[in-house]
């Protein structure tokens, strides 16, 4: 890390001195990474840096290398200091304060807290219900915090899946039918009357758990507007098998939909009628990206193949 942004460390949280102890995660594609940092004379322990550095060279891990790729993820991390900078601190639903975002030259800082020690030390690979319904409480929290509310200086269009930014994946896509349907699938997402802020990359290794069930949210680089059933379609499949997505399906959307109302302070029976059959849609939106980048996923099974069928039949 360069001498400027350890001084702005240090001026912001106080602290005589820092060491960088662990290296949390290279960020994708040679982007950067995440670090804890020890602090001397804070009133921090630590806290977590984000530091964002452009890659002399390109490398995607499946092959990606593409100008495209590149501007997206880039817009990714201005989208990312736009929304601690102006939206964060209306979220209902917990996730690490940002204490300073600074530039220097080509890299971007992000100083925020580290929420290990702010009591979210867990993050599991395998959840149980109570996990499920913490996070879908989360989501419906973020979802209802920014309900109506226009996203500038975000993604128009949250979500890293999104059609217009994935115009390589789209051509390779070998299923017709499904490239065919892919912009009706996308418009019926776009131009619900609901539209709130997503996350857009709301996987399970973006929750951080308490030893008590809680959950904090990380990782707001594809945040933007849309409607929230992609959050909890994406959540979902990221955490269970098939059967159990199909077999658990009603019971995910009751349980988002009653913390949903509960964040909102009424029961928002519109919302609901017009969001609850879009879950689908958003599944298999996120569907026909996934076939065409990386046709051979371990996410691609007879569920997701079902009801994409369901929905193209019904567009």
């Amino acid at each position: 890390m360069n001498d400027y942004f350890k001084s702005v460390i240090l001026q912001k949280t106080g602290a005589s001195s820092l060491v960088e102890k662990d290296m949390i995660q290279e960020l994708w594609s040679g982007y950067g990474k995440i670090i804890r940092v020890a602090l001397e004379d804070s009133t921090l322990e630590s806290v977590v840096i984000k530091h964002v550095q452009l890659p002399r060279h390109h490398h995607h891990p499946r092959g990606w290398n593409t100008n495209i790729g590149h501007q997206r993820k880039l817009k990714s991390y201005e989208v990312e200091t736009t929304w601690y900078k102006q939206y964060s601190r209306s979220s209902m639903a917990r996730l690490p304060k940002c204490l300073a975002i600074e530039r220097y030259q080509d890299e971007v800082l992000i100083v925020l807290e580290d929420l290990d020690k702010a009591g979210f030390p867990l993050r599991k690979h395998k959840v149980e219900w109570q996990d499920i319904d913490s996070c879908l409480k989360w989501l419906a929290q973020f979802h209802a915090s920014y309900l109506g509310i226009v996203p500038n200086g975000l993604w128009e269009v949250g979500t890293y899946w999104h059609l217009n930014t994935r115009p390589q994946e789209l051509e390779v896509l070998e299923d017709t039918a499904l490239k065919n349907a892919a912009a009706a699938i996308d418009k019926q997402l776009n131009n619900c009357k609901f539209q709130t802020f997503v996350h857009g990359d709301s996987k399970l290794a973006n929750f951080c758990f308490s030893e008590n069930g809680q959950v904090a949210g990380v990782d707001f680089q594809y945040v933007g507007g849309g409607c929230g059933m992609k959050d909890v379609a994406y959540f979902i499949g990221s955490c269970l098998h098939e059967s159990d997505c199909e077999r658990m399906e009603p019971k995910i959307l009751d349980t988002y939909f009653n913390h949903l109302n509960k964040a909102l302070g009424e029961n928002n029976e519109a919302l609901e009628n017009e969001w609850r059959p879009l879950y689908r849609v958003a599944w298999a939106d996120f569907h026909r990206f996934l076939k065409g980048w990386s046709p051979g996923h371990w996410k691609i099974n007879s569920y997701s193949e079902r009801i994409t069928s369901e929905v193209i039949k019904n567009l």
